[in-house]
């Protein structure tokens, strides 16, 4: 029979999880995986979304200049990606050491506020480049009226203001605490107010990610209907197939990242708010813990994603690798990521068909 030490199914003493301590239970969690698992994802995520991001900063702001409406949005994404992994060493140095926060209650709350800051800019700056694409794939003549960069500048602007209001209760909330020799910065609240804190997460998790993911799915749907369907005088091109595979990778990394870590995140609030068996929680709270840091992936996957569906992107940096020198600079929309020319210069109705209208389609990611 496995000891209690090595296993993380076990009923211990009468006091809460040291390392959240959200609710009084009458078990505690041991968490020896944690103090592996997540310095060491952590770590890898800052060196690679580090990596990415910066590149892909630099080619935005230096090299991709003027900018179209997508590749507002995907600036965007690559500056939250880059501030998040810019707060890492602090969490890889507090998990390495067992839960000891030596960096003051300020900072504990800017860090755990730039987690959620960053996780939900990018569900919606996703959802706007969705939208975006959308458009330009179903109504290009809209499209132009709301495709032009500066409107997508203020819908980012935008972004950032409200999740950083909604997310400002999450300041009074975060708190620090004293354990014997050690500090520890929560990941929620002190134990006596974790029932407001499990009310306030739920409000922001439906409106900053519920409605976001819903808007994002429908989004998709309706384009894979629209791609699907064969156009008068246009041949099924491999640029259709590959938008297809662009909308199914998207989708598959936004499940990937977001939804098992809301998922699981809800169930363990819950059960913890409920007061569940001690071993249903420590499984739960296992699994929760495994899910952490594919939240944090999300800020190496996106940079990815450019290359993966973004031809002439990847191109581009394909010649910056292998030439190393200094080379004129590109328009972002010269650069059309994964452009459907098909869908984006012609609009097609029962009766007849409107050209020379170019969506902001063209830009697509």
């Amino acid at each position: 029979m496995a000891s209690a030490e090595s296993s993380p199914f076990t009923t211990l003493s009468p006091s809460p999880d040291p390392g959240d301590s959200e609710a009084e239970l009458d078990c505690s969690f041991n968490e020896e995986f944690k103090f592996i698992l997540l310095p060491a994802s952590y770590t890898v995520v800052f060196l690679v979304g580090l990596g990415l991001n910066a590149l892909t900063l630099w080619l935005f702001l230096f090299r991709l200049r003027p900018w179209d409406a997508t590749a507002t949005y995907m600036f965007h994404l690559a500056l939250s990606d880059t501030l998040y992994v810019l707060s890492l060493p602090t969490l890889i140095y507090y998990y390495a050491a067992r839960n000891h926060w030596p960096f003051g209650t300020g900072l504990c709350k800017f860090i755990r506020f730039l987690f959620y800051w960053n996780l939900y800019c990018s569900v919606l700056f996703l959802t706007c480049i969705s939208v975006h694409r959308y458009l330009g794939i179903c109504h290009p003549l809209r499209a132009l009226r709301w495709g032009h960069p500066r409107f997508a500048g203020l819908v980012c602007l935008a972004v950032w203001l409200v999740v950083a209001g909604c997310l400002v209760p999450n300041l009074f909330f975060v708190t620090t605490s004293t354990k014997k020799d050690t500090i520890l910065c929560h990941d929620t609240t002190r134990p006596e107010e974790f029932d407001h804190y499990v009310h306030f997460s739920s409000a922001i998790m439906g409106l900053l990610f519920g409605v976001p993911c819903l808007v994002t799915l429908v989004c998709y749907g309706l384009m894979a209907r629209r791609l699907y369907r064969p156009l008068p005088g246009a041949a099924q091109s491999s640029s259709r197939l590959r938008s297809l595979r662009t909308i199914a990778v998207v989708l598959a990394v936004f499940a990937i990242c977001f939804v098992p870590f809301h998922v699981t995140r809800t169930i363990y609030y819950m059960s913890r708010l409920l007061e569940a068996d001690c071993r249903v929680l420590n499984i739960v709270n296992v699994v929760y813990k495994v899910t952490r840091p594919l939240a944090s992936a999300n800020s190496c996957l996106d940079p990815v994603l450019y290359l993966l569906t973004g031809d002439k992107y990847r191109r581009h940096l394909r010649q910056l690798c292998r030439c190393g020198g200094p080379q004129p600079p590109m328009t972002a929309s010269s650069l059309a990521l994964g452009s459907l020319p098909e869908e984006s210069s012609c609009r097609w109705t029962s009766t007849h068909h409107d050209c020379g209208f170019p969506a902001p389609g063209a830009d697509r990611l």
